[in-house]
C-alpha cells in the first residue's frame, strides 16, 4: 500500500467522520429546541394561571373582575384600581404568549385557543375601556396585533359566559 492510498483512505474516513458529527449535531439542536419549545409554552400557560389563580382563590377578587368586565361603573373606585391592576397583568401574560408565538415558540394549535380566548376578553367592556387608556404600556407589535383583532360576533368572558350578571 503506497502513501496515497493511505492519505484518501484517512480522508475518507475523516470526511465521514464530519458528515456524522453534523449529524449528530442536528440531531442534538432539534431536541433541544422541541424542549424550549415546550418549556415556553409551559411558562406560558403558568404565567396566565398565575394571573388567573386568585380569581378562583379569592371570590371578591373574582367578583371585581367579572363584574369589572361587563360594567366598571358598577365598581367602587379602589375596586376599579383593583380591575386595573389585574387586567394589565392578565394582558401582559398575553404579550407573553403572543411573542413567544411570534417567535415560534409557541406551537400553532395551541396560540389558536389563546387567540380565541384573548378575542373575548379584549371586547369585554371593562378591558377594552382599560385599553383605550393605557396601550402604550405594551408593545408596539402587541398593540397592533390586539387592535386588529376581530371581536367575537358573541364575547364570551367569565362575566358573560353564563348569560346572567351577579352583582
Amino acid at each position: 500500500m503506497n502513501w496515497e492510498a493511505v492519505n484518501a483512505i484517512s480522508q475518507l474516513v475523516s470526511s465521514v467522520a464530519v458528515v456524522l458529527s453534523v449529524l449528530y449535531l442536528g440531531i442534538q439542536v432539534h431536541r433541544s429546541t422541541r424542549v424550549a419549545k415546550l418549556a415556553t409554552q409551559d411558562a406560558a400557560a403558568t404565567a396566565l394561571r398565575d394571573v388567573t389563580k386568585p380569581f378562583m382563590e379569592n371570590a371578591e377578587v373574582e367578583r371585581i373582575w367579572r363584574i369589572g368586565l361587563e360594567d366598571l361603573s358598577a365598581l367602587s373606585t379602589e375596586d376599579r384600581a383593583r380591575f386595573f391592576h389585574a387586567t394589565y397583568q392578565f394582558l401582559k401574560a398575553f404579550e407573553t404568549i403572543h411573542f413567544h408565538y411570534v417567535y415560534g415558540l409557541m406551537d400553532r394549535q395551541l396560540w389558536e385557543g389563546w387567540h380565541g380566548l384573548l378575542r373575548h376578553y379584549v371586547a369585554a367592556p371593562g378591558i377594552a375601556h382599560y385599553w383605550k387608556l393605557r396601550p402604550e404600556v405594551f408593545s408596539e407589535r402587541f398593540r397592533k396585533f390586539v387592535n386588529g383583532l376581530e371581536a367575537p360576533t358573541e364575547q364570551r368572558t367569565v362575566g358573560s359566559l353564563f348569560g346572567e350578571q351577579q352583582k
